[in-house]
C-alpha cells in the first residue's frame, strides 16, 4: 500500500539531491569559460561583462562579491607555481620578474577557497605597487615565507593550499586582445618546512 509512495518519495529525494548537489559541485569547479592562462597566472576578463556565460554568472552571484569590470582592471590568480606544483602554506616561494603595466597593483595570499589570508600585526599580509621595493631595471622580488626576510616579504604561514592574487587596477591590459603576449612574475619554490 505504501510501497509506491515510498519509493517515489525515495526517487524524488535522489534526483533534488544529486542535482543540488552536481550543481553545486559544478560552480565550484570553475569561475566560467574563457580562462586566460599565462604560466601559473590565470584570469578571467569576461567574468563581470555581458558577455560572460551563465555559469560565470551563477558563480559571480553565489559569491556575492563586486568584481572589477573589464575597463576597470583584471584579475589573476595562480594555485601552481612555475613547475606546475600546488601551491602549499608550509612552503616558502619567490614571486620575482615584472607585472603588465598598471596604474596599481595588489599581491595577496588567499586559502584554497579564496577566503584572503591575515598576518597578525606587524607583518605584511600583501604588496601594492606603491610599498614594493624594484631593482634599477624595474623588476622585484617578493619572498612569501613564515620567517621574515629582508626586502620585499609577505608572511605566508598556512596549514593547506594557498593561492596568490595579483589584482591589476586599472591596466590597458584588461582591455587588450594581447593577453598571451604578456609577461607575468615567476612563482619560484624555495623550500618547505615538511621536507
Amino acid at each position: 500500500m505504501f510501497r509506491l509512495p515510498i519509493l517515489v518519495l525515495v526517487s524524488l529525494v535522489i534526483a533534488f539531491g544529486g542535482g543540488v548537489w552536481s550543481a553545486s559541485v559544478t560552480l565550484k569547479a570553475t569561475s566560467g569559460f574563457g580562462a586566460i592562462s599565462l604560466g601559473p597566472w590565470v584570469a578571467y576578463p569576461e567574468l563581470q561583462t555581458d558577455k560572460a556565460d551563465p555559469f560565470a554568472r551563477a558563480h559571480r552571484s553565489g559569491d556575492g562579491k563586486i568584481l572589477l569590470g573589464r575597463a576597470e582592471g583584471l584579475v589573476f590568480t595562480a594555485s601552481t607555481d612555475q613547475d606546475g606544483g600546488r601551491l602549499s602554506g608550509r612552503c616558502s616561494y619567490e614571486i620575482s620578474g615584472l607585472t603588465p603595466p598598471a596604474r596599481f597593483w595588489t599581491l595577496r595570499i588567499t586559502d584554497a577557497d579564496g577566503v584572503p589570508l591575515a598576518a597578525p600585526e606587524p607583518f605584511p599580509a600583501s604588496l601594492t605597487s606603491w610599498n614594493t621595493l624594484r631593482d634599477a631595471d624595474g623588476t622585484f622580488r617578493i619572498s612569501l615565507s613564515s620567517d621574515a626576510k629582508a626586502g620585499n616579504w609577505i608572511r605566508l604561514d598556512a596549514g593547506g593550499g594557498v593561492a596568490f592574487v595579483l589584482t591589476l587596477i586599472d591596466t590597458p591590459t584588461a582591455g587588450s586582445a594581447g593577453l598571451m603576449e604578456l609577461d607575468m612574475p615567476v612563482i619560484r619554490k624555495t623550500g618547505c618546512r615538511d621536507a
